[in-house]
C-alpha cells in the first residue's frame, strides 16, 4: 500500500488547497499531478488560448468572423492543460525519481519520498492520459493527429536534462504545442501565424524556465543535471532580455499574419512592462525570488491573451 506523506514539497505554495482541504490519502496523488502547484498548467494552457483567440476570425464556414474564440474550445483547452500537465509531471517524476531524491527542492515529491509507489504512479499516469485523450478526440481529425504528435516531445523531455544544457528548449517545444493545436482545432489546419506564435512561445519558455532553473543550480551539477541556468550563469539577464524580445517580435508577426486588429499592438505594452519588471527585479541568487518571478508569468500569459482579445474587439 502506498505510504502517505503529509509534508508538502518545498516549492509548493504554503497552505495551498491540497494541504488544507484534500483528504490525507489523496494528497500524494494530487501533489504528483501538481494540483498544489498549478502554475505549470497555466503556463501550458496560455499558448493554446492565445492561438484560439488569434484563430477565431479564421474559423471555416463563417459569413463574418467571430470576435471571441469558441467557448467549448476554451473549456477543452483549459481542462486538457491540467490533465496533460498532470500526466506529464507524473511521467517526468517516474523517470527522474532518483535525481529528485538528490535535490533539496524535489526530494519530498511523492515518488522519491515514498508517498506513492512507481506502480501506482504508472496507473495514475494512464488514467490522466486517457482523460486527456477523450478531450482530444472531440477535435477535428487534423487536430487529433497534431495533438498525438506532441507525445514524442513529451516522452524525450525528461532525458534532455541529462544530455544538453538546453532542456528548457525541449520543454518549450512541448509546452507551446497548444499554439499549433489551438489553430488546428479552430481551422482544421495550420498557418504561418500559428508557427510564429509557437516560435515566440518557445522563447517565452526559455525565459521563465531559466528563471525557475536557477533555484536548483547548486544541486544540479552534483546530481548530473544540466540546465540553461547553469549554461548562462551570470549572463542570464541579458539572455532573458533576448528571449523576451524574440517573443514580442513573434507576437507582432503572428498578429500581422493572423489579421488581428490594431489595438493588439499597443495592448502588448502591458505584458512588455511585466517582462521589464521581471528582468529588473530578478535576483538569480535568491531561490524565493526566482520562484516568485517564475510564477508571475501566469499574469504575463493572461496579459498577452487580453491583448489579442482587444485586437479582435477593437481592431
Amino acid at each position: 500500500m502506498d505510504q502517505d506523506d503529509n509534508s508538502a514539497p518545498a516549492d509548493a505554495v504554503p497552505n495551498n488547497w491540497v494541504d488544507r482541504l484534500a483528504p490525507p490519502r489523496l494528497r500524494p496523488w494530487l501533489r504528483l499531478t501538481r494540483l498544489d502547484r498549478p502554475i505549470g498548467a497555466w503556463l501550458l494552457f496560455w499558448p493554446g488560448w492565445w492561438s484560439l483567440a488569434l484563430a477565431a476570425r479564421h474559423a471555416p464556414g463563417l459569413t463574418a468572423p467571430p470576435l471571441l474564440p469558441d467557448p467549448w474550445l476554451l473549456a477543452a483547452f483549459f481542462l486538457g492543460a491540467f490533465l496533460m500537465r498532470g500526466a506529464g509531471c507524473t511521467y517526468n517524476d517516474i523517470i527522474d525519481r532518483d535525481i529528485d531524491a538528490r535535490i533539496e527542492r524535489t526530494r519530498r515529491r511523492p515518488l522519491p519520498s515514498g508517498a506513492v509507489s512507481v506502480r501506482g504512479a504508472v496507473v495514475w499516469l494512464v488514467i490522466q492520459a486517457l482523460a486527456g485523450l477523450a478531450i482530444l478526440l472531440t477535435f477535428n481529425d487534423f487536430a487529433i493527429g497534431l495533438g498525438a504528435a506532441s507525445l514524442l516531445i513529451v516522452a524525450i523531455y525528461p532525458f534532455a536534462k541529462r544530455i544538453t544544457y538546453w532542456p528548457q528548449f525541449v520543454l518549450g517545444l512541448a509546452f507551446n504545442w497548444g499554439a499549433l493545436l489551438g489553430w488546428a482545432a479552430t481551422t482544421g489546419g495550420l498557418s504561418p501565424a500559428a508557427l510564429a506564435l509557437y516560435a515566440g512561445g518557445i522563447a517565452w519558455t526559455l525565459a521563465y524556465d531559466t528563471i525557475y532553473a536557477h533555484q536548483d543550480r547548486r544541486d544540479d551539477s552534483p546530481a548530473g543535471v544540466k540546465s540553461s541556468a547553469l549554461k548562462l550563469g551570470r549572463a542570464t539577464k541579458p539572455w532573458l532580455a533576448v528571449f523576451f524580445a524574440f517573443l514580442f517580435a513573434m507576437l507582432v508577426v503572428a498578429g500581422r499574419l493572423g489579421g488581428t486588429g490594431g489595438l493588439f499592438y499597443p495592448a502588448l505594452l502591458l505584458p512588455a512592462a511585466h517582462a521589464v519588471w521581471q528582468l529588473r527585479t530578478l535576483d538569480i541568487d535568491r531561490p524565493a525570488n526566482c520562484l516568485a518571478r517564475f510564477r508571475a508569468n501566469h499574469l504575463f500569459g493572461g496579459l498577452v491573451f487580453v491583448a489579442i482579445i482587444a485586437g479582435n474587439l477593437y481592431g
